[in-house]
């Protein structure tokens, strides 16, 4: 019998803060593909916030404590492309002057995916047994484009959900102006953004706007609350794990 893969969950900040139930799809997505699961108590932040804002010193420390508790693991999952896009492209670039980590950090970059992207590509994952008998529409982060190359992926596995629909947006390669630090330095340029995210969202017939990563999710859900604009919005690993249980982000 082949052993199953030992998987590291790197569960993000704002899942783990705000979300926890997005940690818990991913775990069930990632063992219905044959996976044995573990989360390391040790983890913390990916580093993004510090290594944007300058912060190298911070990054480094952070960085090296998420090396040392997920090299171990023969994969490391995120259900993030922006926290997933730190750790395999830039942990490289923190260590770029430190010889030692650096080849750790490449070793760890190479070994980490993005959560749709490792079920498609890595485990041959085709289809999943949810049921969501609703019209949804998908927002692509900036990360999950540009720095994992994830995009295809979601949209296989949602299309495999019974009962669901997509209708796409028209511009699907537009940021929806969270970008982390981007919306606390440029309030005005982010909400502008969001704006035109939402519109081209309220443009399609979905009654769901879903992505794969949080933070945009959370900044284009909280943007509409304040309009007074109604739009479900979920985390895709909740929809392809089956898991209705929890209110949409941002409701009661």
């Amino acid at each position: 019998m082949t052993a199953k893969p030992r998987v590291g969950l790197f569960v993000t900040c704002l899942v783990d803060l705000v979300r926890p139930q997005v940690g818990f799809a991913a775990v069930k997505l990632l063992e219905q593909a044959g996976c044995q699961v573990e989360v390391p108590a040790a983890q913390t932040c990916c580093g993004q916030p510090a290594w944007n804002a300058g912060a190298d010193a911070h990054a480094v420390d952070i960085a090296r404590q998420t090396i040392a508790a997920f090299e171990g693991f023969d994969h490391v999952v995120v259900p993030s492309g922006s926290c997933g896009g730190m750790i395999k492209r830039h942990y490289p670039e923190v260590f770029e002057k430190d010889e030692a980590w650096l080849a750790r950090a490449r070793a760890l970059a190479a070994k980490t995916h993005e959560l749709m992207s490792f079920l498609v590509k890595v485990r041959g994952m085709s289809g999943v047994t949810a049921q969501f008998a609703k019209t949804v529409c998908v927002h692509d982060s900036c990360s999950s484009l540009r720095e994992m190359g994830v995009k295809a992926e979601p949209r296989a596995l949602l299309g495999s959900v019974s009962g669901l629909t997509i209708d796409e947006l028209k511009d699907q390669q537009t940021c929806c102006g969270f970008g982390g630090l981007f919306s606390v330095k440029y309030p005005e340029i982010s909400e502008r953004m969001a704006d035109d995210k939402i519109a081209d969202a309220l443009s399609t017939k979905a009654t769901v706007l879903t992505g794969g990563d949080l933070g945009c999710l959370l900044h284009l859900k909280g943007r509409m609350a304040r309009q007074g604009k109604a739009l479900e919005v979920r985390h895709a690993a909740e929809i392809l794990a089956d898991m209705g249980g929890e209110p949409a982000l941002g409701e009661p």
